[in-house]
This record gives structure tokens, sequence and C-alpha cells, in this order.
């Protein structure tokens, strides 16, 4: 468009129009002029990036010319690919992530991505810059002029005699509607306006989105002004701040210059063997050569055994969490917490073998957990159906109303008070208030009169009544026959009449006894968990799990927190399964020498697990996704559809074979839907799930034989989210006795498919292997300061009972259906996580070969033969000759 003979040209679409500079198109040097400086989709010219000096490369392949704009734009709303080379763009620093910079390897550059968020935001008005403006100027250089129309998006002026010799172009300020000056990209008036793509559609879609993101950014920095925000909450596009589009954790490799000698000597060792096998193998013995034989079996094994404990930690990992960031997001200022709502599960069974003091600490460090009380239910196991475990409770909630609010109060660690008291530190280490050592010093002395009530409880539970136990209203204790009584709950506190004494609300414990009749299987911690994942689903239904053995207490009252960075992740939360923490122990000797820290399996093996597919779950110290205990599949990422029969010619005799394959799955498609009507139409009593905007009719004969018949229950497992925390009491606990009868697993997938998997005594390792079979992950997580510490086996004897137990499960597992050798093919599993869990399976057949091979010598003395083959007789005589 002519501008009147004066140089100009307007460019732009029905709501923008600018003025570009033609004149000084003669005057640019040729470096000014460069296309390579230039961005091919918008015309804008490239940043220059501060840090480096140099120009910004969208493109590491092929260098394609596109801004920093353009580059944000087609990785947040484009395809993130290169136009040219159609190589998918990679996550430059400071730039926000997308779906799919998880996959990517290097460096990770959070720190600096925070910084560039939060100074983005610092800046209440931000400044628009069009396609012509350069990205590298700082500030505005503002020539206010009189606007008839502030509120329109398009000015014109009639006149160019005042425009100075600069040629500035002029734009309109989006905030204070007046017309501003910036400079000009000069352009060669005999080249197609559009190829500078003003005008075009992009530039058009590009201006708009630009527009779309400062107005979002100025809502968010209007926040603290008392704007209106209801229309920008609802909308799923507007990030809620700066922070969200950032991880909540990281993954951190280990340096090459550790990780590489240990992988050399890994390969040196393949070819060692290799050559030594290649020796044993072409020169047998056959003088004895039973002895050979055996002795070259048992080395195979020992290798094989090796290579598979090896090739798992051949790529270990470390993960980092960022807490603050995860407060950023989940806990604003002034509004409730958004923190998802966790169940904790404590199992326990003998009080005897388990004292409860012991037990009262774990329950005291979890309602003291830093964690919103609101989200919070804990739940205890009592599988034995003890008095004592139930009085023993009582009397922790009466002291948990002065320790919890004494525990927030002054951020105490642990909070488990038995060990907390028993540190030998300077526990006035970082505290200033001026109360605290005279509250320490009362709750000291509280603490110490709490065990001594608990030591009542304990002496008196040897003096069982004739009539035998009875609760303090009167009626009989259901639990005086262990092996025969009805289920049992109580919630202890939770109500709003119990509070600390603070006048603050404790977390939800709730005593959970489930049924027991002679002539069933209850199969023993397995079972007794699944029975508080069904009680937990009808009362609370949290959408995540946590499992600790009741001499486990919670040493870092930020261990949820630290879990939630993984769950709740919005980039790959979606994928986990759980989150394994690592087992510390107290009251250990110094040289540790029944070996239960487990330093390799803990801190070698878990993290080479962690670089494949996640680590085994270990039976205690594990946040599970409700979700994934149910049995369901890992949702998968949609995969864009791969090339078919149309990409060749008709003639093309290659491709029978894929139009075979389309018919094929066509046909295939079309009967499991034929398949799924006649099933729905055979239902005659369906599931209805009401008040959701997902609210539908559910086939309930399909439910009732996975998850049993209650239909509390399985309206429980429709919902999301932990929906539902808020129940009826007595409506609730009907429901619960009846997920806790004993029967209510026949006929069922419990044990099978749902929760935890029956057939092991050790059913912790199954569990997390069905769990990867369908397709999930788990994550490892080591925050500095432990999470969870227990208690370790302190003579020989239980040490030894510890062992034979896991070696016991191991070979349950190895003989069952669900051995990994030949389970889960064709599944979510990947190949080094299937050789993980087949060694976790045959180590306990190591020790036959084992025996074996420390027997060969006796038996070659006693016959007088020799496993291996004899030097030559050249060989001999010439070490005689030198001797």
């Amino acid at each position: 468009m002519d501008a009147g003979g004066l140089g100009f040209l307007v460019a732009g679409s029905r709501r923008e129009f600018v003025v570009l500079n033609v004149d000084d198109f003669s005057k640019q040097g040729s470096s000014q002029g460069c296309p390579d400086y230039i961005c091919q989709i918008c015309g804008d010219d490239i940043d220059i990036l501060q840090e480096e000096n140099e120009y910004f490369v969208a493109c590491n392949e092929c260098a394609f010319p596109v801004c920093r704009t353009c580059y944000e734009y087609e990785r947040q709303e484009g395809s993130q690919v290169c136009p040219r080379c159609k190589t998918r763009y990679k996550r430059h620093k400071g730039s926000p992530r997308v779906h799919g910079d998880e996959e990517e390897e290097g460096s990770d550059d959070i720190e600096s991505e925070f910084a560039s968020s939060i100074a983005g935001r610092s800046s209440t008005v931000h400044p628009y810059r069009v396609s012509v403006a350069e990205s590298s100027i700082n500030s505005w250089d503002i020539d206010s002029v009189s606007i008839t129309n502030s509120g329109a998006s398009v000015h014109f002026y009639e006149e160019h005699v005042g425009t100075p010799t600069n040629h500035h172009a002029l734009v309109v300020h989006p905030n204070t509607g007046e017309i501003m000056r910036l400079r000009t990209r000069p352009i060669n008036p005999n080249r197609d306006l559009a190829l500078y793509g003003y005008g075009s559609v992009a530039w058009k879609n590009r201006v708009e989105w630009k527009r779309k993101q400062q107005h979002k950014m100025q809502k968010v920095s209007s926040d603290g002004e008392g704007s209106d925000l209801n229309d920008f909450d609802s909308d799923r596009d507007t990030p809620r701040c700066a922070e969200s589009k950032q991880q909540l954790s990281r993954k951190l490799p280990i340096p090459s210059s550790k990780i590489n000698p240990y992988r050399i000597v890994i390969i040196l060792r393949l070819a060692i063997l290799a050559l030594f096998f290649h020796y044993r193998i072409l020169n047998p013995v056959h003088d004895a050569y039973w002895l050979w034989l055996t002795s070259v079996i048992c080395e195979i094994w020992f290798a094989f055994s090796w290579i598979l404990d090896q090739f798992p930690k051949w790529y270990p990992i470390k993960r980092e969490t960022y807490l603050d960031r995860l407060s950023l997001r989940y806990e604003k200022e002034g509004k409730p917490s958004e923190l998802a709502p966790i169940d904790i599960f404590v199992s326990t069974v003998d009080p005897m073998k388990e004292p409860p003091l012991i037990t009262a600490n774990t329950v005291l460090s979890i309602l003291a957990v830093d964690y919103p009380v609101d989200k919070v239910c804990c739940y205890v196991s009592d599988d034995g159906a003890e008095m004592l475990t139930f009085e023993a409770l009582t009397e922790t909630c009466l002291f948990a109303r002065k320790w919890v609010p004494f525990c927030k109060k002054h951020k105490i660690e642990p909070r488990a008070p038995e060990w907390y008291f028993a540190q030998k530190i300077d526990y006035l280490r970082e505290k200033v208030h001026p109360e605290f050592v005279r509250e320490r010093r009362a709750m000291k002395r509280e603490y110490e009169e709490f065990k001594v009530r608990i030591n009542a409880v304990v002496a008196n539970s040897h003096k069982v009544p004739e009539g035998g136990w009875s609760l303090p209203e009167g009626g009989p204790w259901h639990g005086n026959n262990v092996r025969d009584h009805a289920g049992m709950v109580q919630v202890i506190t939770g109500h709003d009449c119990v509070m600390d004494d603070a006048g603050n609300k404790l977390p939800w414990l709730i005593y959970v006894s489930r049924e027991k009749r002679p002539g069933y299987d209850h199969h023993k911690k397995a079972g007794a968990l699944n029975a508080l994942l069904r009680t937990s689903a009808v009362l609370s239904n949290a959408p995540f799990v946590l499992n600790v053995d009741c001499d486990h207490y919670m040493n870092n009252s930020k261990a949820l927190r630290e879990a939630m960075c993984f769950l709740m992740d919005p980039v790959l939360g979606e994928k986990i399964c759980y989150v394994q923490f690592p087992q510390r122990f107290d009251g250990i000797d110094q040289h540790d020498r029944y070996s239960n820290h487990n330093v390799v399996f803990f801190d070698i093996n878990m993290k080479g697990l962690d670089g494949i597919q996640g680590p085994i779950y270990v039976g205690t110290g594990c946040v599970f996704r409700r979700h994934a205990l149910y049995g369901y599949d890992a949702p998968t990422a949609t995969k864009p559809p791969s090339k078919t029969c149309n990409c060749w010619p008709i003639s093309c005799c290659l491709c029978c074979g894929s139009k075979r394959k389309c018919l094929k799955a066509k046909k295939k498609q079309e009967n499991q839907k034929k398949m799924k009507c006649r099933d729905a139409s055979k239902q005659v009593h369906p599931l209805e799930v009401t008040g959701g905007e997902n609210a539908a009719l559910v086939p309930q004969e399909k439910f009732e034989k996975r998850f049993g018949q209650s239909h509390a229950f399985l309206a429980s497992t429709l919902l999301e989210n932990g929906e539902g925390c808020r129940f009826d009491m007595l409506k609730s606990l009907d429901d619960c006795i009846h997920v806790l009868s004993c029967g209510y697993e026949n006929k069922t997938q419990w044990g099978k498919e749902v929760g935890w998997i029956y057939g092991s005594v050790t059913e912790d390792i199954l569990t997390g292997f069905k769990m990867h079979c369908h397709g999930w992950r788990s994550v490892y997580c080591m925050p500095r300061r432990p999470a969870f510490k227990g208690s370790a086996p302190i003579n020989l004897t239980d040490r030894l009972h510890q062992v034979l137990r896991w070696a016991l499960g191991s070979v349950e597992i190895f003989l069952s259906k669900h051995c990994p050798i030949w389970y889960g093919y064709r599944c979510g599993l990947k190949p080094l996580e299937r050789l993980s869990y087949i060694n976790s399976v045959i180590y306990p057949w190591t020790s036959i070969p084992l025996i074996i091979y420390c027997a060969l010598p006796a038996f070659c003395l006693l016959s007088g033969k020799f496993m291996v083959p004899e030097l030559p007789a050249s060989l001999r005589c010439s070490g005689v000759e030198s001797a």
C-alpha cells in the first residue's frame, strides 16, 4: 500500500496497521540486512542473547532463523518442530517447559527458569511489542498524541510531515492508549510484503497469541489489587502463576567422572569372563568329567547372577525436589490448600512383639506431620484385635493434644517423642522462641507421665478378666477371641469436638480391625492392607496412600510433601504409581555387624533401578496412587498415526500387507464394539454415579466381580481427587463393617489384580511387579533428612529369621505364575527392570550351586582327580628347569 509517496508502507491485519520504513533500505549495511538475523515466520528481528552476546538460534540442526517469540509460540501452541528440518525444538535456557521436555537428556536449568519467570512477573505493566519491533528494545520511546477514540484498536494518521528522519513505526500502547514510536526494520520495496510475514495468517496468529499471554500476566500481576479472577481461574490455558510452568522435581544423573569408571570395570569383567569360559569349555577334563561339568555349571550360574545384579545399575540417578514451588502452586495465601489428601496405613499384629509405645510414637509422628490437617487420615490396622492396642491409641490421642501443637510451634525434628528426647545433640540450636526451654521441659515431663500410663496399660493387659475384656461403655470387646471376632472400626480423633491445646483440629485417627472367622484364609499383612484400602475408600477416599510399619516413625515431617512433588507434578505425576523412600534404622551398633543398613541395596541398587523404570516396593515407607492399587493401567501418551498405505501408489505391491493389516484392525475394533454392546445389554442393575460432570451408568456386575458387592466402595472407585472426604458417620461405619468382612473378597479380583497381591510372604515385591507390568513407573526419593526410621534386628537370631522370610517369599514368587521370567511380556515392563525382578526371585537359589562348588575341592582330594586340566608337560618341565 502506498503511503503518499513518502517512502512508507502500511502493513498489518484488519485490527492493526504498522508503518514501515522503506528509504532506509539503501542505507543499511550488509550485516543489518542479513536474512539470518530476521525471523522467517513473522519478519521480526532476532534477539541478541545478553549472556552469550550472540543471536538466538532456535534449531540447533539447521539454524533456521526464528525469533524467540515464534519459537515459544511453536513450542506451546504449535507443532513444536522446526519448519525447515522438522526436528523437534529443544528447550532453551529460561524457556517454560512443555509436554515432552522430560524425555530430553542433558543438564537442567531450573534456577534460571525460575528467576526468569519471576522477573517477567515483577512488573505490573507489560510492554506490548508488535512483530515489527526489535525484541532487544528495553524501553519505550513514547510520543504522546491526543486520541479521539482511545478504545479503538486501529488508528490512522493523515500526515507524515512531522515524521522524524529515522521513520519510527507508530503503534498504540494497550494500557495507556497513547501512540508510541518504535524503531523499524528497513525493507526492500521490490520484494513482496508477504515474504516478510506482515499481514499473513501466521503473523496475525502470533500477534493475537502475544496479546493473550500479556493479558493473562496482567491479570496475575493485578491479583493483589482485588481484581476479579473468576473468569481467569476457569480458563485452563491461564497459568495460575509464573511458577506453574515449572516442574516440582528434577532428575540429576550421576557425574560421568564417577559412573564411567564403574562401567569400564563392568565391561572389563565381561571380557575376562568370556576368556575364562572360552578356556574352561574348550579344555575339558576327561578323567574327571563330572567334576569338571559340575564346576562349569556352577561358574556359569555365578556369572549369570552377577550379570543380573550389574546391568540394572548401568544408569543410576538422583532426584531433587522443590518444596517451595509445591507451596507456591498449591498453597496460596488466603485460599484453602489444594494439596491432595492422603491416607496413612499403620499395620500391627502382636503388641508383645511390637510394643504399644513404639506404635504410639509412630502415630504421634504422623499426627504432627507438616501437612494440612484436613488432608491427613491415619488408619491403624490391629490384625490381632488386642484391647491393649486400642487403649494405647486412646492414651496416644490424649497426649497428642499437647504434643502436636508443641511440634508445630517450635518446628522440631523428629516428631516422635521417644527419639526426639533421646537425641545427643544441642536441642537449642536454631531455637529463638523465648519460651522454648520451659515448654520443652514441661513436654518432656508430660511424655514421661504418658510412658508410665502406657506401661500401666501393658501391665493390666496380662490380667485378663474371666468374662473377657469389655469397653468403657459396658459392651463386650469383640476381639476377645483373636481367631473368631467381628470387624471393628472406631474413630478416635477427627471430630470437631476433639481439639488440641492450641484450639486446632487434629488429623483423623481411626482404629480398624478386620473380621476373622475359622476356615478363611486371611492372607496375613497383605489381607490387612487390602481391608484398610477398602475402609479408607468408604471413609476418606484420598487419592494417595502411605504405607508404614508400626515400628517406622516419620523422621522427616515434610516427607509427605517430598512425595507430592512427584505425584502431583503436572508433567510426570500421572505416570507414577508410587514413591519409595529408603529404609533407615536406629539402634544399630557402630560396625553394623548384621548388615541392617543394606547400603548396597538402598544406596546403589535402588538408584540404578530409578534410572530404568523405578525402584521395587520394599513393604514400608511408600506412597501409592490409589488408582494404581486398583489394578488399572498407566495412562499412555497418544502417538501420531504411522504411515498407512495411502502414502504409496496403488500399484505398489508393498501395500498389500499394510492394507490387509488395516482391514484386520478395523474388523477387530468392530467386533470389540459389538461385544461391549452385548455385555452392556445384559446388565440389568447398573451402578449410577451422580454428583459430578462425569456422571455415567457403569455396569454393576462388571465392578462387583472386580471389587466386591459394596455399593459405597464401588461408588468411591469412580470418584476422583478424594471426593467424599466428609461422610455420614453412622452410614459409613456400617459400610466399613461390610468391606471388613472375611468373605468379602470371595469371587473377586482382590489379591489377584486389585490391591496388595497374595501368594507370597513378600507381598511387597509382587505388588510392585504387577504395577510395573501395567505400565506404571515408580520413583526413589532420598531427601537429605531421612523420611522414615525404624527398628532393626539386634541379634543374630532375629536377623536370620528376617533373611529366611525374604528368601522364602522369593522362592514362592519364583514358583508362582507371577514369576518375572515368564510373566508380563508384551506389557509396560522394561527389559532391564525385568532383569532386576528376576534377580530378586532367583537369588535364594544361588545357595545350591554355592554349596556344591564349595564341596568340590573336598571331592577332588578324596578321589585324587581334579576339576581343572593339568598343565602341559612342556610347561611343567620349563618350570622345573627354571627352579
